[in-house]
Formats: structure tokens, C-alpha cells, sequence
């Protein structure tokens, strides 16, 4: 793949080494992830999102690229014969023809169409939208069920891999490089205590009960586009999209669609798993994906909304002690605050656990 090299690093600049239709007016920040620099590119035609990739979180940018247009090329061809409503990414090239453009300074750019007449949200509003989101993020693994899964390469090498997790924090805890462990003992406890019954559907991976798909990897609801109406029309970035399990994907987005507060809240007591929601969002799911899921998978739906609220939850704590190289911080103990945060969505889902079985139980009975 051919690389397109400039020495600006000026968004603006940046822009108009893309194939726009229209000449760039304007280039601003836009949105609220943690991970990749977005803008909003307005043209005198259309109007476009720009994204310069975190290479501390993605450093395989070829691969993720590789990873990335393979799949929308995929689905693309899905939702044409097949008919389907949802829309699909689309990629925008450079000049030079690359998907990527790199900068003096080795950063890689990438511009999508910016997708007209949309909503997106931080946090579900209403159960219509758990479901619908639940809906979206079902039909992207059943679009996929038939993909290649083994022609996709692994870009964040043991993501969601329960032990290589537990393995990180367990070195942040030993090496406590900024002294923070000694205020963190409690938190630390807790997700210790969590640990062995987190390593289940890691081990039924590994003995090869719950099959390997191709799955998303960051279903959180500002990953899901909404229509005026409330549908769900199209899921977006794909970074993360990689081998994976699809019981983690229906986890991730419990924790996102299901939480009452926001991820880095800090009045805990505000923090609770709408059950409604929760089962919404199930309902959505299985819809797409009922037909498609094996009995393992169906059965350790609700064990992966607590496993990846705990992951989170040791993410965030083993980016803390490490001094917050990760994730992009607004303050000095924000990633504190968010391990906190995933703790008591963590209690609440385990005082409610009982009723998220039954109700998976009940939606694949029906």
C-alpha cells in the first residue's frame, strides 16, 4: 500500500490530501472519543470526518487499514444483495491513492463521508434505543457470520483476552511506577477477588466451546448512528474490528447502553444496570442473532457484561498506576474515577445477574 507523505501536520492541510468533492472550507474538533484526534472537514461539496490514529493504542496502522477496508468491502456487498437499510463507512482516498495519510512526524490520517442526517449519543436515552443499538450490533456480526475470520489480523493482540489482561495489571501492581497503589488497595482487592470467575469464557475460547467471529470490539452506544425516527442505521468505527468473541461485544455494550451514569461519574450511588435497557438490548441483539450464536455462547451472554465491566474496570486501573499513558485524561486521578465507576456498575449487575439469565433465557425461548 502506497504511503502519502507530507511535513505540515495541520489538520486543515491534512484535509486537502484526500480526494474531497469540494474544496475544504473549515476543519474543527469533533466528538468525545478517548482514543484517535477527530475533525469535522466542511468542503464546498460534501463533508467529511478526518482522524489522526493514536498509534500508542494501534500500532499496527496497516493492519487495522488491511482489517478495516476488507470488512466494509465485505458488507458492503452484504447490505447490496441482500437488500439491507443499514448503511455502510465509507472510506475517502488521498491523493496518492492511499487509505492513509502519514505525516513528518510518522502520524497516520484517514478521512471517512461524514454521514448526513444522524444522530449520535453518549448514553442511552430511552429502551428504543438499547434495542435498536443492540439490533445494529447484532446485524454486524450476523453480516459477517460468513467473512474469513482467519484473513483478519489480530491489530490489538490479546484484547479481550481475559488472562493477558489480568497479567498487565497484575505488572502495573508490582511495579506501582508512580506510587499510586498504596490509595488504590481497595479497588485493587475487589477486582483480585473477581479474577478467577472472569477467566470462564476465556477458557471455554480456549477449549474452542465458543467459536471465534469477526466482531466489533468497542460496541458503545456513540458507536451506533441513529435516524430522526430512533432506528439505528449504521455502526461505525471500526478500528477494533478483529477476530474476536461475540459474547464480548454484547458485553461491552451492556456496559455502555445499560449504565445509568456516565462512564467517569463520580457520585457512585448514581451508578446502576438499567435492567430495562439491558433487556431491550438483548431483545435487539438475539433478534439478529439467535440463529447464528451456538448454546455456549447464548449461555454466557450475561457472564460477558460483568466479565467486560470488570476488564474495564482493570484497564482503567492499570493505566492509573502506570502513570495514564492510555487513555486521554481530563484531570489527575480521572482514570480513578472511571475504575470506580466500572466497580459499582460491576455490583450492580451482579445483585441483578440472576434476572439478566433469565431474561436471555426467555428471549431465546421465544
Amino acid at each position: 500500500m502506497e504511503i502519502d507523505r507530507n511535513i505540515e501536520v495541520d489538520p486543515f492541510e491534512v484535509a486537502e490530501r484526500f480526494k474531497t468533492e469540494g474544496h475544504v472550507k473549515q476543519v474543527f474538533p469533533f466528538g468525545s472519543g478517548h482514543i484517535n484526534d477527530t475533525y469535522k472537514v466542511i468542503t464546498t461539496g460534501r463533508n467529511y470526518l478526518l482522524q489522526r490514529v493514536n498509534q500508542q493504542v494501534f500500532m499496527d496502522v496497516r493492519g487495522l487499514t488491511s482489517n478495516m477496508i476488507r470488512v466494509i468491502n465485505y458488507i458492503s456487498g452484504f447490505v447490496e444483495n441482500n437488500n439491507e437499510q443499514m448503511k455502510v463507512l465509507r472510506p475517502v482516498l488521498t491523493l496518492n491513492n492511499s487509505y492513509f495519510f502519514v505525516d513528518e512526524d510518522a502520524g497516520f490520517w484517514r478521512m471517512f463521508d461524514f454521514i448526513q442526517d444522524v444522530l449520535s449519543y453518549d448514553k442511552a436515552e430511552n429502551a428504543m434505543q438499547a434495542r435498536e443499538g443492540g439490533r445494529a450490533f447484532g446485524w454486524f456480526l450476523r453480516s459477517l457470520d460468513k467473512f474469513n475470520v482467519s484473513s483478519l489480523g489480530e491489530t490489538i493482540p490479546g484484547f479481550h483476552n481475559a488472562k493477558v489482561r489480568y497479567e498487565a495489571f497484575c505488572k502495573a501492581i508490582e511495579s506501582d511506577r508512580k506510587k499510586r497503589l498504596a490509595e488504590v488497595q481497595a479497588e485493587v482487592d475487589f477486582l483480585q477477588s473477581r479474577a478467577e470467575e472472569m477467566m470462564h469464557v476465556q477458557i471455554l475460547a480456549e477449549n474452542g466451546d465458543i467459536p471465534v467471529r469477526v466482531t466489533h470490539n468497542d460496541t458503545k452506544i456513540n458507536n451506533v448512528l441513529f435516524d430522526e425516527e430512533g432506528g439505528a442505521v449504521c455502526i461505525i468505527d471500526l478500528d477494533t474490528v478483529m477476530p474476536g468473541l461475540s459474547v464480548y461485544d454484547f458485553g461491552d455494550a451492556v456496559r455502555t447502553f445499560a449504565n445509568t451514569a456516565d462512564e467517569d461519574a463520580k457520585e457512585l450511588s448514581d451508578i446502576h444496570m438499567n435492567i430495562e435497557y439491558f433487556t431491550a438490548l438483548a431483545e435487539g441483539f438475539l433478534s439478529e442473532t439467535k440463529d447464528i450464536l451456538n448454546d455456549p455462547e447464548k449461555e454466557n451472554l450475561a457472564l460477558a457484561a460483568k466479565y467486560i465491566t470488570w476488564e474495564q474496570a482493570l484497564r482503567f486501573l492499570t493505566d492509573y498506576l502506570k502513570g495514564d499513558l492510555y487513555y486521554k485524561t481530563q484531570y489527575i486521578d480521572h482514570n480513578l474515577v472511571r475504575t470506580r465507576a466500572q466497580i459499582a456498575l460491576l455490583k450492580s449487575m451482579e445483585a441483578q445477574y440472576e434476572t439478566m439469565r433469565e431474561s436471555i433465557l426467555k428471549i431465546c425461548q421465544a
